[in-house]
């Protein structure tokens, strides 16, 4: 069966080619992307993607035109998935880039976008049944400055990061700052419970602001759980009770083993019952 993407309001084959040799995408990184869940045609924690797609685009200084809204990309998020026949759920992509030009001389500042949807399998709506592994990734280490906190068209730590994963065999892997502490995952925030508390560093460490981190930080504590963002040393997860990652997409996953140390996951699948 085709498959379609859209591509500024177009909905065209995904084999389509759609920029040219200057694009400030392709050249530089310069935009940003949201991965959604769409389960019945409604985006899961819709308002906190948007919040967050807004906040980065006017940090990277887009024109964001009167018409280029939430409820003008939803509509254009269902259409595509109507077009693919994606009836129940959906994987979604938005990625959004700058116009051509040169380093300092862009021809606006407009948004372009691409938007992709694929199906999502039952085991997306589930708890994981084997815990993850998980390792270091050493090679590249993240700033802590706002920018890190965004979905980055400039991706490369965490592409060489899960490329290392697979290259060892491993689910996952965790970055580094440059103070040497964990920030994140290759595409996942983390926490960690120790002695009925639960942690996860906070942004100024450097990790993206997950919409799902948000969620539970927003809502643990109403739910009777202690929650504290904390920096993550390598040696607070050998005295850690669980581990888990979290996403939009998948929503928890929790980790059995990092560095010959085995965790469980009592806490983690309470909370993941707790998810949206």
């Amino acid at each position: 069966m085709p498959h379609f993407i859209s591509y500024n309001g177009k909905l065209l084959h995904e084999d389509t080619a759609l920029v040219s040799a200057g694009n400030r995408g392709l050249r530089y990184g310069d935009g940003v992307f949201e991965t959604m869940k769409l389960v019945n045609s409604e985006i899961i924690l819709e308002a906190f993607h948007f919040e967050r797609l807004f906040g980065a685009l006017a940090m990277l200084q887009f024109k964001i035109p009167v018409y280029f809204t939430g409820d003008f990309l939803k509509e254009q998020i269902r259409s595509l998935c109507v077009k693919n026949k994606l009836v129940k759920a959906a994987r979604i992509r938005l990625n959004i880039f700058r116009k051509s030009g040169g380093l300092y001389d862009p021809i606006d500042h407009n948004p372009e976008w691409v938007i992709e949807a694929w199906e999502l399998h039952e085991n997306y709506f589930r708890l994981n049944t084997n815990g993850l592994i998980v390792g270091i990734y050493n090679e590249a280490k993240k700033s802590c400055d706002p920018f890190s906190n965004l979905k980055s068209n400039n991706f490369l730590p965490y592409t060489m990061a899960a490329l290392y994963a697979r290259q060892k065999k491993l689910n996952d892997c965790f970055l580094l700052n440059t103070h040497e502490r964990i920030c994140d995952a290759t595409i996942a925030n983390v926490f960690w419970v120790h002695n009925e508390t639960i942690y996860t560093p906070p942004l100024t460490e450097g990790c993206v602001a997950g919409v799902t981190r948000r969620f539970l930080l927003q809502t643990l504590p109403d739910q009777g759980y202690h929650v504290r963002e904390k920096n993550l040393e390598i040696s607070d997860l050998q005295q850690a009770d669980e581990l888990f990652l979290t996403n939009a997409v998948s929503g928890l996953r929790w980790v059995k083993e990092f560095q010959n140390k085995y965790y469980t996951n009592a806490v983690g699948a309470q909370i993941y019952q707790l998810l949206p």
